[in-house]
């Protein structure tokens, strides 16, 4: 019986192989993003970025960002998509919530 090191694969475990490693690498270069109402999903997908404004001035938001928490001032929500799109978003104000490389926007509370 072979080692596990030394095991012949077949193409479609090393196809499975790439296709996961791919996905690991683009997941490390977005931020799954939902932004939402009471009665309304805005957005629900992965981003590059979120650029906002709070109280103290405008800011971005990229992947593996700290855990952050803050009150939205009325602007244009800003996400930017994988494909290069950048998504606008005019706001009156929300909150805003990252933790554990996810962004989750509430409007309208």
């Amino acid at each position: 019986m072979p080692d596990n090191e030394n095991e012949v694969k077949s193409p479609e475990v090393k196809a499975e192989s790439q296709v996961k490693k791919a996905e690991d690498e683009t997941s490390r270069d977005t931020v799954q993003v939902k932004v939402y109402s009471p009665f309304k999903i805005y957005f629900d997908g992965p981003a590059k970025s979120v650029s906002a404004e709070s109280a103290t001035g405008p800011f971005d938001i990229l992947p593996r960002h700290h855990n952050f928490i803050t009150l939205l001032e009325p602007c244009e929500l800003m996400v930017r998509v994988p494909d290069g799109a950048d998504l606008p978003f005019p706001i009156q104000g929300g909150i805003m919530h990252v933790k554990a490389n996810e962004i989750v926007v509430f409007l309208d509370v």
